[in-house]
């Protein structure tokens, strides 16, 4: 038996071959190696880590990585632990986002319900933010006639504007009407 459960003669015994040397080598990378090595050897893998077959600390595990790691889900945790230590709740928005100030008062900030995008900040509750308004908004804006409800940005979804003429939109634009005329180098 060879030195790692292999059946062929030992490195120790005296008819140790470089063949039997060799098929240990390739046992050993073969059974104990194949996890972690590529059998490209350019190709770089990412580190594996070892997470238990437990499905809820898989979740546990998995959403302080997030946490930690992905700050556009929400509020990271020293944003958390600077609001929690330091922060004095003001007011909430119709979307959920909570608002809060420092006990001084210089300073004011806010936590998002969900993904963290500036354009989901009300327009009252940013004038507020950004100290243009001395006092945090109070029950719900008062809304014009000609006002159109707060829209979130919706770049890059199904929701997004494409002007006429867009190649997302089919690529045809109206003909010049004439007067456009192109400039020529003399």
């Amino acid at each position: 038996m060879g030195r790692w459960g292999h059946p062929h003669p030992s490195p120790k015994n005296s008819k140790t071959t470089s063949a039997a040397i060799c098929s240990d080598y390739k046992w050993f990378t073969e059974s104990r190696l194949r996890p972690f090595v590529s059998a490209n050897p350019l190709a770089i893998e990412p580190a594996r880590l070892y997470i238990p077959a437990n499905p809820v600390l898989e979740d546990v595990l998995m959403g302080l990585l997030r946490a930690l790691f992905i700050w556009w889900r929400n509020a990271t945790p020293g944003t958390l632990l600077h609001t929690w230590l330091r922060g004095v709740p003001v007011g909430t928005d119709e979307y959920g986002n909570r608002y809060f100030r420092s006990k001084d008062g210089k300073r004011r900030w806010l936590l998002y319900n969900g993904t963290v995008e500036a354009s989901r900040v009300p327009a009252d509750w940013h004038g507020w933010l950004h100290h243009t308004f001395k006092e945090p908004p109070r029950g719900p804006a008062i809304v014009k006639s000609w006002e159109k409800d707060h829209l979130p940005n919706m770049s890059g979804t199904k929701g997004a504007y494409y002007p006429p003429g867009s190649l997302a939109r089919g690529g045809v634009r109206a003909r010049a009407t004439g007067d456009y005329e192109p400039w020529r180098p003399a």
